[in-house]
């Protein structure tokens, strides 16, 4: 099993795993790969199977994470993604263990991992990191926990910021935060908005755009996060059909 890393020199010829094929998120990809090497002048690391498919990790220092957690000296794994075919081969424990070794190479107290209470699309097995000797550190509603793998255990353990309680907006209706991260998260926000439009629900969207944001943001997975009337939803990225029984149910 050979493993490539992409790098801000091989990106533009590389995919990035996601969206493989989508033609109608070519612009997204081409945006999350912006976004990709702009943070490896960060520290952040990308590796994947050396094949075309979609199996890869992505982590970076703690401190310069898009995510509202207070993790010094720890690493935090933006995402880690084995489908298909590749389930079971052991690329997940391979992949992991590539980013123990660059966290430890760096002086690093452990790694931190955003998780949920059950399985949920677009974020990793609490089961299996638990398997691999995660443990939960921090929880946040309605279903987000954070888990950390440490092996030093003087250090002191990561928590969410307090901004995660917070409302998204004072404003009714449907309120979504984002971020270049994830090319699905950008392709289908323009499907959600038609249909809210069509069934009258007011629709806002707001790109985060730096760290800064992204750390002191109310949503915890700044990815993709819907609210409702000031309150967190959903962070599952949606189809136009899904989000419309939503509105449904709720409007």
């Amino acid at each position: 099993m050979t493993y490539l890393q992409i790098t801000k020199e091989n990106i533009d010829r590389e995919h990035i795993c996601c969206a493989l094929g989508a033609k109608q998120y070519e612009d997204a990809v081409r945006e999350k790969k912006q976004w990709l090497s702009d943070r490896m002048e960060e520290g952040l690391k990308f590796y994947r199977l050396d094949d075309r498919a979609k199996v890869f990790i992505e982590y970076l220092p703690a401190e310069r994470a898009w995510v509202p957690i207070d993790a010094p000296n720890y690493m935090y794994i933006d995402c880690l993604w084995v489908s298909g075919r590749h389930k079971g081969s052991g690329h997940s424990r391979n992949l992991l263990d590539q980013c123990i070794q660059d966290a430890k190479k760096a002086g690093m107290d452990g790694i931190v991992h955003l998780s949920s209470k059950k399985k949920m699309p677009y974020l990793s097995d609490k089961r299996y990191l638990e398997h691999m000797g995660f443990t939960v550190v921090d929880q946040a509603g309605p279903y987000f926990e954070l888990l950390v793998l440490k092996w030093n255990e003087q250090a002191p353990n990561p928590s969410f910021k307090a901004s995660v309680h917070g409302r998204a907006s004072s404003d009714q209706g449907i309120f979504i935060y984002y971020t270049a991260q994830c090319p699905f998260a950008i392709g289908v926000l323009e499907d959600l908005r038609q249909v809210a439009e069509a069934k009258g629900v007011p629709f806002q969207t707001q790109r985060i755009t730096t760290r800064e944001e992204a750390q002191q943001s109310p949503a915890i997975w700044t990815t993709f996060s819907l609210f409702y009337n000031g309150k967190f939803v959903t962070h599952e990225i949606m189809s136009a059909g899904k989000f419309e029984k939503l509105l449904e149910k709720s409007w």
